[in-house]
Order: C-alpha cells, then structure tokens, then sequence
C-alpha cells in the first residue's frame, strides 16, 4: 500500500535518491513541484504488466523488484531498485508500459511524481532526459548481468550477489524477507534457496532466522561469488572506479 506522508521542504542535498541528488538544481527544481513523498510498504505495486504506468517512484529506502512472468506462472526477478535509482524506465524510454511487475520487496519510501509531469519535464530539459536516460543505461547494464549471472553461476554464488546488491542499497546489515521471496528474485525453488543460505550461514557470511538475514562478512560474500558481485554492481555506490 501506497501511503502519502506530510510534506517537507527538504533542499536538494538532503534528498538520498542518487538520482534526485545527482541532478542539477535547475532540472531538480522542474521536478520537485509535483512529487509526493510516499511509504513504500511490503508487496506494494508500483508497475502492472501491460498496463500504463500512472506514477514513476524515486526510493529513499526501501527496495523494489523488477519481476518478469513466463507462461504458467513461473517469475524471476530482473532488476532491482533502491535509492540509486527510480522505476518507470519505459517512460524514460517513450513508453507507457512495460512488460514486468515492479513492487516493494523491501519496505521504506520514497517520492512519487505522475507520468504526464515526468513527460513534460523531459520534454522541457534535455539535460534532464541526458540523466535519466544514463541511469536507464545502467539498469539495463544490471539487468544484462543478472542474466549472464543466472545462466552461468551456482546458486549460493547468486545469492550471495543479491544480499550484496540489496545491502548496498540498504541501512546497516540487516535484510528483512522470506524465503518465498528469495526463491522468486533468484528464479529458483525454494528448497535450492534454503540450502544455499544454510551454506552461507555455514561458512560465517551471514545469520539467518525467520525473515531476517544478517550480512557478517561481506567481503568473504564477495569472495563466494567468484566474480558474479563485480565493478558493475559497485560501480553507482562509489566502490568502484568509474
């Protein structure tokens, strides 16, 4: 569920959205009239298969996933969104719907801005479309990877990439979630998932009981995954050399 909460006139260099931050006060100020700072709560959705996207979503904590559905039911996450980015990528690209689910997997919030402004900004301001359209770039780079990343790696090797990738968004080391939804990001069953987290406990990289999973050696994690966590994932967080 989707939940307004009271305004604030926060100045730009306190917005945690990288993107928002990023942009220059110009373009930031073309956008800020119109958006709305929302709860993102658990399961939320933000984007409907097929369905014309009403609303775009800057996150200033929280996680959504990018989700998309086979024939017969069977889902795989594609993508993920924190605070280094924003959901509606097909607008940015022209559209007005994107094949995939987009919901909150992990809760928090963020600010929320209708579709027909988000057009008109960018019709206004190229520079503004020049930015959006790098962050597109780099989902798709995300995206790309996950499924190289899907095809090639062991379980417990993608698993450790995920936690990677979602503490990188989050605060402090712990993740909040089951492992129904793990078995969904991973496009696995749950079994495989269970298992792969019981190794990761095992060998002191994490800590897990009923939906909360503890990173306690991140770096042995990135070491897990044998080069699947890499420059890309770290690269929008400053941890790699751009």
């Amino acid at each position: 569920m989707l939940l307004p909460v009271r305004e604030r006139a926060m100045p730009q260099s306190l917005f945690r959205n990288q993107i928002l931050k990023a942009l220059s006060s110009e373009d930031f100020a073309l956008l800020q009239p119109a958006m709305r700072h929302v709860e993102l709560g658990i399961k939320a959705r933000l984007e409907v298969p097929y369905q014309p996207i009403e609303h775009v979503y800057f996150p200033e904590m929280g996680i959504a996933s990018v989700v998309a559905t086979m024939a017969g039911g069977r889902q795989s996450e594609v993508g993920i969104i924190g605070n280094d980015g924003m959901t509606g990528i097909a607008v940015i690209l022209g559209q007005d719907r994107s094949p995939n689910e987009t919901y909150i997997q992990v809760a928090g919030n963020g600010w929320s801005l209708p579709v027909e402004n988000l057009r008109s900004v960018i019709a206004e301001s190229q520079t503004l479309h020049e930015s959006l359209l790098r962050y597109a770039h780099a989902f798709l780079v995300q995206s790309s990877r996950t499924a190289l990343v899907n095809g090639h790696s062991k379980i417990e090797e993608r698993l450790a990439r995920w936690l990677l990738m979602v503490h990188d968004r989050g605060e402090g080391n712990k993740i909040y979630l089951t492992h129904e939804f793990l078995a969904t990001m991973l496009g696995a069953r749950r079994p495989g998932v269970t298992t792969a987290l019981q190794m990761l406990e095992y060998r002191g990289l994490v800590h897990a009981k009923r939906g909360e999973i503890t990173i306690v050696d991140r770096a042995g994690m990135i070491d897990l995954t044998h080069g699947a966590y890499g420059e890309e994932e770290q690269r929008y967080f400053g941890l790699a050399p751009a």
